[in-house]
């Protein structure tokens, strides 16, 4: 018994589904492998392709961009989420797009909780305070004065006023 073409192509059907269905599902699947995972405070590089003439971050507070020459852009972790980059040419066309996924710090830390007030330690191998998103507003200001202090004190020659931490 022969098969119709008829019956030939009811019985492809299903394949074509599954096919299609597929070719649906791809696009997610790359863009999820173009998600870029970035440490807090920390950065990483990516390529940029050729002729960007404009790069957008959905969030600022989230990520950062730096763009360097040779189409590499350094990308910082501002602060914890999601956010995405968007690379365009000058017709406006979108070149390239990216998710950017910053996670917390990495490496060993210890959180020390005073009630509802938090304090965060990097202990690389001795603990030293590091300032960390989430922090108590009077740890983390004090600490952000220490590190200005020095800062301007190194600058200077040392010749900066020392002022006490709060605590």
């Amino acid at each position: 018994m022969r098969a119709s073409r008829a019956e030939i192509r009811i019985a492809k059907l299903p394949h074509m589904a599954f096919l299609a269905a597929a070719l649906l599902l791809l696009p997610a699947a790359a863009r999820a492998a173009e998600t870029l995972k970035v440490v807090l405070d920390q950065a990483t590089l990516m390529k940029l392709p050729e002729k960007v003439s404009t790069i957008v971050v959905g969030n600022p507070l989230i990520a950062d961009v730096a763009v360097q020459s040779g189409g590499l852009v350094v990308v910082t972790g501002k602060g914890f989420g999601s956010t995405n980059l968007i690379a365009l040419d000058r017709a406006g066309t979108v070149l390239m797009e990216r998710s950017i996924v910053v996670s917390g710090p990495t490496g060993p830390t210890v959180q020390v909780y005073r009630g509802v007030q938090r304090e965060t330690y990097s202990c690389t191998p001795d603990c030293e305070r590091r300032i960390t998103l989430g922090d108590s507003a009077d740890y983390f200001g004090a600490t952000i004065t220490q590190s200005e202090t020095r800062n301007g004190a190194a600058s200077s020659g040392g010749t900066a006023a020392t002022k006490a931490p709060a605590r």
